[in-house]
Protein backbone atom coordinates (compact mmCIF):
# COMPACT_ATOMS: atom_id res chain seq x y z
CA UNK A 1 0.00 0.00 0.00
CA UNK A 2 1.37 3.68 -0.38
CA UNK A 3 0.30 6.92 1.28
CA UNK A 4 0.80 10.36 0.05
CA UNK A 5 2.48 12.35 2.72
CA UNK A 6 4.20 15.75 3.23
CA UNK A 7 7.46 13.76 2.67
CA UNK A 8 6.10 12.09 -1.00
CA UNK A 9 4.79 9.10 -1.27
CA UNK A 10 5.50 6.46 1.24
CA UNK A 11 5.01 2.63 0.80
CA UNK A 12 4.15 0.03 4.28
CA UNK A 13 2.19 -2.53 4.70
CA UNK A 14 -0.65 -3.55 6.87
CA UNK A 15 1.70 -5.41 9.74
CA UNK A 16 3.44 -1.98 9.88
CA UNK A 17 0.53 0.14 11.22
CA UNK A 18 -0.10 0.73 14.50
CA UNK A 19 -3.72 1.09 15.85
CA UNK A 20 -5.62 3.14 18.37
CA UNK A 21 -9.14 1.77 19.09
CA UNK A 22 -10.48 4.48 20.81
CA UNK A 23 -8.50 6.96 18.51
CA UNK A 24 -6.29 10.04 19.58
CA UNK A 25 -7.99 12.77 21.59
CA UNK A 26 -9.36 15.04 18.77
CA UNK A 27 -9.19 12.12 16.69
CA UNK A 28 -11.40 9.50 17.86
CA UNK A 29 -12.59 8.16 13.53
CA UNK A 30 -8.68 8.55 13.09
CA UNK A 31 -7.46 4.50 14.47
CA UNK A 32 -4.83 3.56 12.17
CA UNK A 33 -1.34 5.21 12.21
CA UNK A 34 2.50 5.03 10.12
CA UNK A 35 5.45 5.67 12.42
CA UNK A 36 7.99 6.97 9.87
CA UNK A 37 11.50 7.31 11.24
CA UNK A 38 12.76 11.37 10.59
CA UNK A 39 16.20 9.88 10.59
CA UNK A 40 17.22 6.26 10.33
CA UNK A 41 19.65 5.86 12.59
CA UNK A 42 17.83 7.11 15.30
CA UNK A 43 13.83 6.44 16.33
CA UNK A 44 13.84 9.26 18.98
CA UNK A 45 11.98 11.64 16.78
CA UNK A 46 9.12 9.82 14.70
CA UNK A 47 6.28 11.46 12.39
CA UNK A 48 3.13 9.72 13.37
CA UNK A 49 0.91 9.50 10.18
CA UNK A 50 -2.41 8.88 9.18
CA UNK A 51 -3.50 6.45 6.62
CA UNK A 52 -6.86 6.74 6.99
CA UNK A 53 -6.52 10.78 6.25
CA UNK A 54 -3.36 12.21 5.07
CA UNK A 55 -3.65 15.07 5.84
CA UNK A 56 -3.36 14.12 9.88
CA UNK A 57 0.39 13.75 11.31
CA UNK A 58 2.34 14.03 14.59
CA UNK A 59 5.45 14.83 15.73
CA UNK A 60 6.78 12.20 18.22
CA UNK A 61 9.39 12.31 20.56
CA UNK A 62 10.87 9.48 22.71
CA UNK A 63 10.25 11.46 26.13
CA UNK A 64 12.85 9.19 27.82
CA UNK A 65 15.39 11.54 25.61
CA UNK A 66 13.95 14.84 27.17
CA UNK A 67 13.31 13.42 30.67
CA UNK A 68 15.56 10.47 31.92
CA UNK A 69 13.53 9.76 35.38
CA UNK A 70 10.02 9.91 32.82
CA UNK A 71 7.95 7.87 35.42
CA UNK A 72 4.26 7.54 34.00
CA UNK A 73 2.00 5.35 35.84
CA UNK A 74 -0.44 3.19 33.93
CA UNK A 75 -3.42 1.73 35.33
CA UNK A 76 -4.57 -1.67 35.41
CA UNK A 77 -7.29 -1.27 33.17
CA UNK A 78 -4.81 0.71 30.67
CA UNK A 79 -1.95 -2.13 31.30
CA UNK A 80 -4.93 -4.86 30.50
CA UNK A 81 -5.81 -3.08 27.29
CA UNK A 82 -2.70 -3.02 26.52
CA UNK A 83 -2.59 -6.81 27.09
CA UNK A 84 0.16 -6.42 29.35
CA UNK A 85 1.13 -6.98 33.43
CA UNK A 86 4.07 -4.87 33.28
CA UNK A 87 4.25 -1.27 31.96
CA UNK A 88 8.43 -1.88 31.31
CA UNK A 89 6.81 -4.06 28.37
CA UNK A 90 5.17 -1.01 26.45
CA UNK A 91 6.81 1.64 24.48
CA UNK A 92 5.96 5.55 25.36
CA UNK A 93 5.52 9.04 22.86
CA UNK A 94 5.22 12.36 23.41
CA UNK A 95 3.52 14.34 21.19
CA UNK A 96 5.34 17.93 19.79
CA UNK A 97 3.16 20.72 19.04
CA UNK A 98 5.95 22.20 16.14
CA UNK A 99 5.48 26.21 16.05
CA UNK A 100 7.60 28.39 13.50
CA UNK A 101 10.14 29.10 16.01
CA UNK A 102 11.25 26.56 17.17
CA UNK A 103 12.30 27.83 20.92
CA UNK A 104 8.37 27.57 20.55
CA UNK A 105 7.97 23.90 20.34
CA UNK A 106 6.12 22.12 23.25
CA UNK A 107 5.91 18.33 24.22
CA UNK A 108 2.76 16.92 26.25
CA UNK A 109 4.24 14.36 28.75
CA UNK A 110 0.75 14.29 30.41
CA UNK A 111 -0.67 12.46 27.81
CA UNK A 112 1.68 9.80 26.03
CA UNK A 113 1.27 7.50 23.30
CA UNK A 114 1.17 4.17 25.27
CA UNK A 115 1.87 1.19 22.60
CA UNK A 116 2.84 -2.39 23.08
CA UNK A 117 5.39 -3.54 20.71
CA UNK A 118 4.05 -6.87 20.02
CA UNK A 119 0.77 -6.20 19.41
CA UNK A 120 1.48 -2.51 17.46
CA UNK A 121 -2.27 -1.97 19.65
CA UNK A 122 -1.53 1.88 21.53
CA UNK A 123 -3.48 4.04 23.63
CA UNK A 124 -3.17 7.36 24.89
CA UNK A 125 -3.53 8.21 28.56
CA UNK A 126 -3.96 10.82 30.69
CA UNK A 127 -1.74 10.86 33.92
CA UNK A 128 -3.95 11.96 36.65
CA UNK A 129 -1.99 13.17 39.46
CA UNK A 130 1.09 12.95 37.76
CA UNK A 131 3.60 16.04 38.04
CA UNK A 132 3.78 16.33 34.15
CA UNK A 133 1.96 19.00 31.91
CA UNK A 134 0.46 19.26 28.76
CA UNK A 135 3.38 22.09 27.21
CA UNK A 136 6.79 21.47 28.98
CA UNK A 137 8.80 23.87 26.23
CA UNK A 138 11.46 21.75 24.82
CA UNK A 139 13.96 23.96 25.46
CA UNK A 140 13.42 23.92 29.20
CA UNK A 141 14.67 20.40 29.01
CA UNK A 142 19.03 20.30 29.37
CA UNK A 143 19.33 18.10 26.57
CA UNK A 144 18.01 20.12 24.09
CA UNK A 145 19.23 23.59 25.52
CA UNK A 146 22.87 22.12 25.30
CA UNK A 147 22.05 21.01 21.32
CA UNK A 148 20.82 24.71 20.52
CA UNK A 149 24.00 26.22 22.92
CA UNK A 150 26.04 23.85 20.47
CA UNK A 151 24.47 25.10 17.56
CA UNK A 152 24.41 28.53 18.25
CA UNK A 153 28.35 28.13 18.72
CA UNK A 154 28.02 28.92 22.91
Amino acid sequence: MTIETDYGTVEYEEENLITFADGLFGFPALKRYLFLALDEEDDSMLLMQSVEDSNVGFALINPYILCPDYAPELTPQELSCLKVSDQEELSYYSVCVIHSDYLENTVNLKCPLVINPETRQGIQVILENSPYGCRHALRSFPSVAASADMENGE
